[in-house]
């Protein structure tokens, strides 16, 4: 519980402050969303991406609204009793609206059933969060079917280029493949940046929320799975070298470090679910930049780093990713409804020593999904050909994005 007085003065402070905001670059997101009365909008993802500036974004072409960040320090009391005292103050200070923005709302236990209530009332609601299991958790009870959920990463390239007035070119796309789109690391160009964002993540929204014991090894774990970009695991060799208590404990720290929107993982893809579960899986990252600055070896490795986008790329355009392995490998295969519609292969350059390699593990995915087309993703390779009279279209990835 707060106090009315104290609630107060932090409601006219955060919306004193919104004026001082830099209203940035208009996201891409922005084309996608609109608020309405009947459905509570949630804007989720990774910390520093940019969520609050949206917010400002939105709330920039309208007359009046109620703002809270619950990211406030001084809000560490605020309970789920208090949001009738926030309505209160709301109104007294600035009046009715229907429209509410609140950030960071998964840091109040049952937010959810004071947004539910307002929703009936015809109330508007946009809601940030950075935790993907807690925001579901409560969104899948109170406001099931009266949610409508987005997404936000980093920069992408586009963005990139806007935010620092670059043209888009090879230069430009090698900058963007090393440094990533956080927009304060972009600004700054200050590694630690990167890495306290990687603490806060692993013992703020993870250590600390969920009561871990173990922080030495969640945070040699989350070090280690930036490291392996690109490569296979498995949950029982993950076990055998961190001595790990059970496989349990790393599948649980590898869903956190998912639910934070750190990493992902994608599976080998089968027709069978028991195999998909069982199959080794593949480790990705939300951010090119943020794993160079917390890794040994990434960035060395140009292939895993091109990789990484062609993921981050495929996951902000919202799709639902698999490798394929069987003789040959093929990196990426987009699985719509029920079917591959997509087959990618990505390789930071050809040349005579990769690619037939190259070539055959796509080939196998066409042939496998009946696919007449695939895609050779490379950092600067150009051309189209016909190979076992499949049409394989090569292009560099900056003009792919």
């Amino acid at each position: 519980m707060i106090l009315k007085k104290t609630l107060k003065e932090i409601v006219k402070s955060q919306k004193d402050n919104l004026s001082k905001y830099d209203f940035g670059i208009k996201r891409e997101i922005l084309n996608d969303i609109t608020i309405n009365k009947n459905f509570a909008l949630v804007i989720s993802g990774i910390r520093r991406c940019g969520k609050s500036t949206l917010l400002i974004q939105l709330m920039k072409e309208l007359p009046n609204f109620y703002y809270m960040n619950f990211e406030d320090t001084r809000l560490l009391s605020f309970d789920n009793s208090d949001f009738q005292k926030l309505d209160e103050i709301y109104i007294k200070e600035y009046g009715e609206s229907e429209y509410y923005f609140l950030d960071e709302i998964q840091n109040i236990q049952q937010w959810e059933i004071f947004v539910r209530s307002r929703l009936d009332q015809g109330k508007k609601f946009v809601i940030t969060g950075s935790n993907a299991s807690l925001l579901s958790k409560e969104l899948g009870t109170k406001l099931t079917g009266r949610h409508l959920r987005y997404e936000l990463f980093p920069f992408s390239y586009r963005e990139m280029l806007q935010f620092l007035n670059k043209d888009s070119n090879i230069a430009s796309f090698d900058y963007y493949l090393k440094n990533g789109g956080f927009p304060e690391f972009l600004k700054l160009e200050n590694e630690q940046i990167l890495q306290e964002l990687f603490n806060d993540i692993v013992l703020r929204d993870i250590v600390a929320r969920y009561g871990i014991r173990e922080s030495k090894l969640i945070i040699e774990l989350g070090i280690y799975l930036l490291t392996n970009v690109g490569k296979e695991f498995s949950f029982n060799n993950l076990k055998k070298i961190f001595h790990a208590g059970s496989i349990n404990t790393i599948i649980s720290f590898i869903s956190y470090f998912e639910e934070s929107y750190l990493l992902f993982t994608i599976s080998r893809f089968s027709y069978s679910l028991k195999k998909q579960l069982v199959n080794p899986k593949k480790v990705y990252s939300i951010d090119n930049g943020l794993t160079r600055a917390n890794s040994i070896s990434f960035s060395a490795d140009h292939g895993r780093m091109l990789e990484n986008l062609v993921f981050q790329e495929l996951k902000r355009r919202n799709k639902k990713i698999f490798y394929f392995k069987e003789n040959g490998e093929c990196d990426f295969v987009i699985k719509e409804k029920e079917k591959i519609t997509l087959a990618i292969q990505v390789c930071y350059e050809l040349n005579e020593n990769n690619m037939k390699r190259e070539f055959d593990g796509l080939i196998e995915a066409l042939i496998k999904f009946n696919l007449n087309e695939g895609l050779i993703l490379t950092y600067d390779d150009e051309d189209e050909v016909k190979y076992e009279n499949k049409k394989i279209i090569i292009k560099p990835v900056w003009k792919w994005i």
